[in-house]
């Protein structure tokens, strides 16, 4: 969910141009918060390994 987050904003920000990335749009508002949501959550990455590491558990 947040990697969408993050790409919806990015999309966006590119809609709206220079306009999208002032602080005082709610564009940029939105896309800070989808970054943190992605930060907060735990890089993609080590999201994905980890489900992989409990599906190999569930396989054995």
């Amino acid at each position: 969910a947040s990697e969408e987050a993050m790409k919806q904003a990015h999309q966006a920000v590119q809609a709206m141009g220079g306009a999208g990335y002032m602080n005082e749009s709610p564009v940029s508002r939105i896309f800070r918060d989808a970054k943190l949501m992605e930060i907060g959550a735990g890089t993609s990455e080590i999201r994905r390994m980890l489900i992989g590491r409990e599906l190999m558990e569930l396989m054995k």
